[in-house]
């Protein structure tokens, strides 16, 4: 079964939302009293995310019509799932609140590699389990800002091409499927090039500089309270006049 079958909607990422379920070309709710922890870790492994961290109802919004009309029976090793086995549900509605609401763990597959730091360096994509160098040359900081959100980076600060000694695999991606909201896992398609995105988020150096405001500002207390104890004991010494 295609990958596209599955989709989690209202969440953060690829990895959270309210679920949906694809037959005949349309879409359906699924109830929470016909889905389990075992059918969950399924939906993970076929989004490519990690195992299921959350499985709460209306946790991404309420159930909206129309609701799929079968329990699902994974075993959880299920690659897909529509592959696992069902049976008939007598529901043809959900309650308010009952939506599947599911939360995979996050599986780390953006990185930016032989950088000064986790937040700058070239760009790398893992997809269908490779890791490659992205390529793209029609990207604007805007665009460059989603990486750097996936790394918890901030902002980005510059894009580059970064040129390679020869050509190697990498995965392109334009800027337009990136800013339409698709998934990396979507806007990735193979090629070969010797020119690789090489990114320089904001995020690195906002908490350096934090760091170091704070660490200035405890070294100035520490300095007062230093010279203020130096003052008290001067005050408090006892001077003894010699008689001439």
């Amino acid at each position: 079964m295609s990958p596209d079958s599955v989709r989690l909607l209202n969440g953060s990422s690829l990895c959270s939302g309210r679920l949906e379920v694809k037959s005949n070309q349309s879409w359906s709710s699924v109830c929470e009293a016909d889905f389990d922890q075992q059918d969950a870790e399924v939906v993970c492994r076929e989004l490519g995310c990690g195992p299921p961290s959350v499985l709460q109802g209306a946790l991404y919004g309420e159930v909206e019509a129309p609701v799929w009309s079968k329990e699902f029976q994974c075993g959880g090793h299920e690659s897909a799932l529509l592959d696992c086995r069902s049976s008939g549900s007598a529901r043809n509605s959900c309650s308010p609140g009952k939506a599947v609401g599911l939360t995979c763990s996050d599986v780390d597959h953006v990185r930016l590699v032989r950088g000064t730091s986790h937040c700058a360096g070239t760009l790398e994509l893992k997809h269908l389990g490779e890791w490659r160098p992205v390529k793209g040359f029609d990207w604007t900081l805007k665009t460059a800002a989603v990486f750097c959100g996936y790394l918890d980076c901030g902002s980005a600060v510059s894009i580059e091409q970064n040129l390679s000694s020869s050509f190697r695999s990498a995965w392109e991606i334009t800027a337009d499927c990136v800013q339409n909201g698709s998934s990396l896992r979507q806007c990735a398609t193979s090629d070969d090039s010797m020119y690789f995105i090489k990114l320089n988020c904001l995020g690195k150096s906002i908490i350096s500089d934090n760091i170091y405001a704070i660490i200035r500002s405890l070294l100035r207390t520490l300095l007062k309270k230093k010279k203020k104890k130096s003052a008290v004991k001067v005050g408090n010494k006892k001077v003894t006049k010699r008689n001439s």
